[in-house]
């Protein structure tokens, strides 16, 4: 069936009712080019076929990622990042058609009713892909989360030993502590409070590479005794001989959680927590309302089965335990600059990647990386860190314990600094 003669006068149409703040500039194979809007912030796209236009407007959402993935476009001067800043400036205008929904949605799914099999099917998908990717990309000690930049001059490997620190001083522990690790990785923090902190870890994962990885290191570092890893769901695990934890963490898990999940969650930690226990969650969180399901191209390809919570689902189900919120604090940008590390490290190992994995896997991971990195720039997404006790009184009631080596408060980043590291 031919189009309309005025199908390109359409899609004119339907881009200018997109972009009213900055300017796409689209490049056909002919060498044309197609203005849209006006002013800063700019991006550029290049396309294969003039029909991959039609393709992306079909069902954008879901295909603006795969037809990256595909080679059917690529961007132009300013990247990727580029494509999505101007994304974020319009995003308003993007929320009825849902194009490009992609970083607004991440991480959340329709199947976030998350059996035990389930679990162990979406953590294989992701964290079992390939050792050598996550071991060139990550720091030496390959923890997958959020760094924490105490200062602007912090790099990398600093930031994620500095995020360490901050946690294990939340946690308030003593030498002799036991402590458990929900979603242990590759057990970078667990030998850290065992190495720094004189406690004694359990670590819990279901990834089979993160288990042994963190088993043969914890041997090699001397510290098997004293650290101890299972490939275990975290609803399954059960108090040693009727003891308790002194202090629970987890890092970077509870985005994999799923919502009905989330007072099973907070229940298991109540549960296994000590009368004077202390716990810090560390998660992914959202500075607005919770969101409906939709499919999206994160949930499909990199994360399958989690959810992003806001503020309000998480508040209920621990007023539900009887624990106490002892403090809660949001890390902004942090995640921005940890992405853009990743995505660095990534593009310098990008032909090794290739070779292992393909060019189509090298695509869908940078635009995994940079579409993330944008939302935390640009978009709602935080990192809560919920403090948690059975007792009132347990945790310091100032902040100042968090910085006891601290004579002179370091030059803080700001806002712009990021945007530069960006």
């Amino acid at each position: 069936m031919r189009r309309p003669k005025d199908w390109d006068d359409m899609k004119t149409r339907f881009f200018d009712r997109l972009i009213d703040r900055g300017t796409l500039v689209i490049h056909y194979p002919d060498t044309n080019t197609q203005i849209i809007g006006q002013g800063k912030p700019t991006a550029h796209i290049h396309l294969r076929e003039r029909k991959v236009l039609a393709r992306l407007l079909s069902d954008p959402e879901m295909v603006f990622g795969e037809a990256y993935m595909d080679g059917d476009w690529w961007p132009g001067e300013g990247g990727l990042l580029a494509v999505f800043e101007l994304y974020f400036a319009n995003a308003s205008n993007f929320g009825s058609s849902r194009i490009l929904d992609l970083a607004r949605h991440a991480l959340r799914g329709l199947r976030e009713a998350n059996s035990r099999l389930r679990s162990r099917r979406n953590v294989k998908h992701h964290y079992d892909i390939d050792h050598e990717l996550f071991a060139r990309f990550l720091d030496r000690d390959m923890q997958y989360s959020c760094a924490y930049f105490e200062s602007a001059e912090m790099d990398l490997e600093a930031a994620q030993q500095s995020k360490c620190r901050h946690i294990a001083r939340k946690l308030c522990l003593q030498p002799g502590d036991r402590v458990l690790d929900i979603g242990c990785g590759w057990g970078g923090l667990a030998l850290y409070l065992a190495r720094h902190y004189d406690v004694d870890v359990t670590g819990l994962t279901l990834s089979d590479d993160q288990y042994e990885y963190a088993r043969e290191r914890a041997a090699n570092e001397g510290l098997s005794e004293r650290v101890r890893f299972f490939k275990q769901d975290y609803r399954e695990h059960q108090r040693d001989h009727g003891e308790g934890y002194d202090a629970i963490v987890s890092v970077g898990m509870f985005e994999h959680v799923g919502r009905p999940q989330f007072q099973v969650f907070f229940d298991q930690v109540q549960r296994l927590l000590k009368p004077r226990g202390r716990s810090l969650i560390h998660t992914i969180g959202r500075n607005g309302p919770p969101i409906e399901d939709t499919h999206g191209w994160i949930e499909k390809y990199i994360f399958p089965g989690g959810y992003v919570p806001s503020l309000s689902e998480l508040a209920p189900c621990v007023e539900k335990t009887g624990m106490s919120l002892a403090d809660l604090e949001v890390w902004r940008l942090h995640y921005a600059r940890t992405l853009d590390c990743w995505n660095e490290r990534f593009q310098q190992h990008r032909d090794v990647f290739r070779e292992r994995l393909g060019e189509r896997f090298c695509r869908m991971w940078e635009f995994y990386l940079l579409g993330c990195q944008a939302i935390f720039r640009w978009g709602e997404l935080v990192v809560f860190h919920i403090q948690l006790a059975q007792r009132n009184d347990v945790v310091p009631v100032t902040r100042n314990y968090l910085y006891p080596e601290r004579v002179e408060a370091p030059r803080l980043i700001q806002d712009a600094e990021f945007d530069q590291t960006g």
